[in-house]
């Protein structure tokens, strides 16, 4: 990805550049598909549904989209490769690839089943890596690319009642570290967005408990959830030559809740 540019403003710009953005039917996934279409690229969207409303907003924008549907519950490394393969092959190449599908299983430690543990862990850990995988072997042919994946506040803390989806997103940060090290050297960059508390269908339980949303909104203090649209401008720095010298980073959107 070059870096030759006239100003600052071009630094941000995703013109010319292919983004896949997983788990892209609503919440943050939706969010960071929109963003990057806004700053000027053209969409795969993988999910199971095939995102059709995300589709026709993106088509909205004026940028070509593609809908890749792909449950990354089952999805095999081979699996992961063909869908590159399709986005690849329907917009012509692939410069950006976001990790954002995720899912979480609540319950106590001790009674917690191998189902919520391994299912889990292949959603939000093993697709991530390997779709990763697929998508560096096309941006090492082509000189370079980005690499974003979601991580969270629990790749920093531990939580409570989540202990699959703790190990996961403190193994995704380890990966975005690991995976940076071994791929900047062929110009791709792997960095990382731990969003905070944001108002998406997972957050929905601790938002109808309204003393545990209120002791959270206490604690950040911005002084409320966050939005997906409060992720716009890390993904789109992150996919851009604004980054070039970011590599391995795990860059906290959370309103200061790790600052209190």
């Amino acid at each position: 990805m070059s870096t030759a540019h006239t100003g600052v403003r071009d630094l941000f710009s995703l013109e010319g550049r292919v983004a896949l953005v997983t788990g892209a039917s609503r919440g943050l996934g939706q969010g960071l598909a929109l963003a990057l279409a806004e700053a000027g690229a053209d969409v795969a969207l993988v999910d199971r549904s095939g995102a059709p409303q995300t589709v026709r907003q993106v088509e909205a924008l004026g940028r070509r989209v593609v809908a890749v549907q792909c449950d990354l519950l089952t999805a095999d490394a081979a699996e992961l490769g063909r869908v590159v393969t399709e986005v690849t092959g329907e917009l012509g190449r692939l410069d950006v690839l976001v990790n954002n599908a995720g899912t979480i299983r609540r319950g106590p430690a001790i009674d917690f089943t191998e189902v919520d543990w391994d299912d889990v862990l292949h959603v939000n850990l093993r697709s991530a890596f390997f779709l990763s995988q697929a998508a560096a072997r096309v941006m090492r042919e082509a000189g370079g690319g980005r690499i974003i994946n979601i991580a969270s506040m629990l790749s920093f803390q531990g939580g409570v009642f989540v202990p699959s989806y703790t190990a996961a997103k403190s193994a995704l940060a380890g990966v975005t570290r690991a995976l940076a090290n071994e791929w900047a050297p062929l110009g791709i960059n792997v960095n990382a967005i731990a969003p905070g508390y944001m108002a998406t269908d997972n957050t929905a339980p601790l938002r109808a408990d309204a003393a545990r949303s209120a002791a959270i909104v206490d604690r950040i203090p911005a002084g409320r959830w966050g939005t997906p649209g409060d992720l716009a401008g890390a993904a789109v720095f992150l996919a851009s030559d604004a980054s070039a010298y970011v590599h391995g980073a795990v860059l906290p959107v959370d309103g200061g809740w790790l600052a209190r």
